[in-house]
């Protein structure tokens, strides 16, 4: 069988790796096989931080929640349960911003979920 050589297209690929590792330390932004390991590992980094992120954030809107509630004499698991069954669909996100920024809807958005 014929060898097969990988000149042009092989430069663009060890051009486009280093360029993504274009930031990292040492060699891992100038030798291609380093590099490769470098890309690989952040390229997947990046993948399972963008699922922690959601995560987080999650946590951090129950805690404001939570936070703002107790200011209203609820707890947060009692004050979804109260929203649930008032029929007020407002998510964790719009909750938690709702209390930071706007105390005074909250107050009484947990008011009307009182109420029901």
């Amino acid at each position: 069988m014929a060898r097969v050589k990988n000149g042009p297209h092989g430069r663009r690929r060890h051009k486009k790796v280093l360029k993504l590792t274009k930031g990292q330390y040492g060699s891992k932004s100038k030798l291609f096989r380093r590099a490769n390991e470098a890309m690989l590992k952040s390229l997947w980094y990046s993948y399972r931080d963008r699922r922690n992120r959601r995560r987080a954030l999650r946590r951090l809107w129950i805690a404001r929640i939570n936070a703002a509630a107790r200011l209203n004499g609820v707890t947060y698991s009692k004050l979804i349960h109260l929203l649930k069954k008032a029929d007020i669909q407002l998510n964790r996100k719009m909750l938690a911003d709702m209390a930071v920024r706007d105390p005074e809807s909250f107050a009484a958005v947990v008011a009307k979920a009182k109420e029901a």
